[in-house]
């Protein structure tokens, strides 16, 4: 009879603890992910308009979903988002970004890491040891997708 409670309390308490864990993991996960962005210091424009669904662990592990690939054209730079994008969120920090790559010139690049800098009020983009700043006011509005790549980039 002992060992038959304490096999209940230890599958009751093994569940508690995965309810709580599920139930943070999902208030994380709720609502817009462009919302979430500026908790983490970055502006909600990051990310384009066709977020499908996306998942951040407790660690900053993420994953976006997007309903297809697409290309944004900010000004002066095009950028391409794989239908997955992936990478390690922090505050202020995105690293081991994958699925984001920016055409510099005739080259597309994979984006590695972004920093946001609050003091210069930009945003760091990293392809390795290369680095380029933009004004964090071009990531102020949520940009639209496209299909297809702009000629005119």
């Amino acid at each position: 009879m002992a060992s038959s409670s304490i096999t209940f309390s230890c599958l009751f308490l093994s569940l508690l603890s995965l309810s709580t864990a599920l139930s943070s993991s999902l208030d994380l996960a709720s609502g817009d992910v462009h919302d979430l962005l500026p908790r983490y210091g970055f502006p909600k424009g990051l990310l384009p308009d066709n977020v499908k669904s996306y998942t951040l662990s407790d660690g900053g592990d993420f994953t976006v979903d997007f309903n297809t690939p697409c290309y944004v054209d900010f000004p002066g730079q095009t950028v391409f988002y794989d239908k997955k994008i992936a990478g390690k969120l922090s505050y202020g920090s995105v690293k081991d970004v994958e699925g984001i790559k920016a055409k510099e010139l005739f080259i597309w690049a994979s984006i590695t890491a972004m920093k946001s800098d609050p003091s210069s009020g930009s945003i760091v983009f990293s392809v390795g040891f290369v680095s380029k700043s933009l004004p964090a006011s071009m990531f102020v509005n949520v940009p639209s997708c496209s299909k297809k790549l702009s000629l005119e980039a």
